[in-house]
């Protein structure tokens, strides 16, 4: 007698709607944001600083941004007040 598993789906890949994914720091963690961001000069300034030193070839799908985890946190934390 056997039993089927549920299938498997790699959470990691899956975004709800309006949100984006981006690698932080040396490690690159992953880190799912709001599109909201993108509208707030803070974080256009750090994606200024992530198309200097990285381009805009992505092929993982996410930014990649050339800051600390502790910065990255930081800053999106204060964005959530806005």
């Amino acid at each position: 007698m056997g039993f089927r598993l549920p299938r498997i789906v790699n959470a990691k890949r899956i975004l709800p709607k309006g949100y984006f994914a981006v690698y932080v720091g040396e490690k690159q963690k992953r880190f799912v944001i709001p599109v909201s961001y993108l509208n707030n000069p803070l974080f256009q300034d750090l994606l200024s600083l992530a198309e200097e030193e990285f381009g805009y070839d992505h092929p993982n799908g996410g930014l990649r941004i050339p800051c600390a985890e502790d910065l990255f946190v930081d800053l999106t934390s204060r964005l959530n007040g806005y």
